[in-house]
């Protein structure tokens, strides 16, 4: 080689070997899937006219897609997922037998739910309650089991899983507590871990765990807004909730190959039924993300679809 040359193609190829180091590296498929399902929750979320958070957990990976998630906002009938956990949490330590019969305090009877309002003073099991709690949702079977194990033990337990803004603060339909300021609060990111808590079982019994999320699997008279999204024959857990400018729904979805968390929550709507759409959409996007997961080769071709 010319000696004179032999300078510059040393520089060449040093040139050549920073260009290659600096150059970022090349996404894979399933990288670029997932920025675009980030980008587009974000959006969906902005639309809403008021508050959105949310907390979508991949049970797989742990990978997550957060909005907003340490937002403290109302729960509305989602923290029955609470007082569901501390009651079989009790049965488990045998502090309670989910077969007692308990005869309904007339004093806790409030509206809400198709149910236990409207039926004078029936005698029913503790199991009995929890069914109507979540697949009804009825506040008066909620009431009866807020009792009956103590609020505070709610509240406890809850600590105890690291859900520091978690707060059981009154009865359902308390509305004199509720403008007292004590509403029933969470965030999307503790209910994605309570949830998460229900799934792999902790501090439950293998029995417990399976009957509840059978429980929370029963239908509710009708497709929730999270359920919505997903396709029929899709196992979902979840357990919704509304009041006045506030929809929430929360759930495992069981999607082949790929189960995971949604939680999202919406307050100060100007339009409950967009705030409800809203949830539906995400839920429809999370679940085509997550099914796609599930389905496809580390590049992207569908051969479980």
């Amino acid at each position: 080689m010319n000696r004179g040359l032999l300078p510059v193609v040393v520089l060449a190829l040093g040139l050549a070997r920073a260009s290659a180091a600096q150059a970022p590296p090349v996404p894979r498929p399933a990288d670029i899937l997932r920025r675009q399902f980030d980008a587009r929750l974000q959006e969906i979320a902005a639309r809403v006219d008021g508050v959105a958070s949310y907390a979508i957990v991949d049970l797989t990976t742990g990978d997550r897609f957060t909005r907003y998630p340490d937002v403290v906002l109302p729960t509305a009938s989602t923290i029955k997922l609470a007082v569901l956990y501390e009651l079989f949490r009790q049965s488990d330590d045998g502090s309670l037998k989910l077969e007692a019969a308990l005869p309904l305090d007339r004093r806790l009877a409030v509206a809400g739910g198709p149910g236990l309002f409207y039926l004078g003073t029936p005698t029913l099991s503790l199991r009995e309650y929890a069914t109507m709690m979540v697949m009804l949702s009825d506040n008066t079977a909620t009431n009866v089991l807020i009792r009956t194990l103590g609020m505070e033990a709610v509240n406890n337990r809850t600590r105890g899983l690291g859900l520091v803004n978690t707060r059981l603060r009154r009865l359902m339909l308390d509305l004199d507590a509720a403008r007292r300021g004590d509403e029933n609060v969470s965030t999307a990111s503790e209910i994605a871990r309570l949830l998460e808590a229900f799934y792999r079982g902790e501090g439950l019994k293998p029995a417990s765990r399976d009957q509840a999320l059978a429980l929370l699997k029963v239908e509710k008279g009708g497709p929730t807004p999270l359920q919505r999204g997903v396709p029929a024959g899709v196992e979902v857990a979840c357990k919704p909730g509304e009041l006045e400018g506030v929809r929430v729904d929360a759930g495992i979805v069981f999607a082949k190959n790929r189960p995971y968390i949604f939680s999202m929550m919406t307050s100060y709507l100007e339009d409950d039924g967009r705030g409800e759409s809203t949830i539906e959409e995400a839920s429809r996007l999370a679940y085509q993300y997550f099914f796609r997961l599930g389905a496809g080769t580390d590049f992207g071709r569908l051969i479980g679809r």
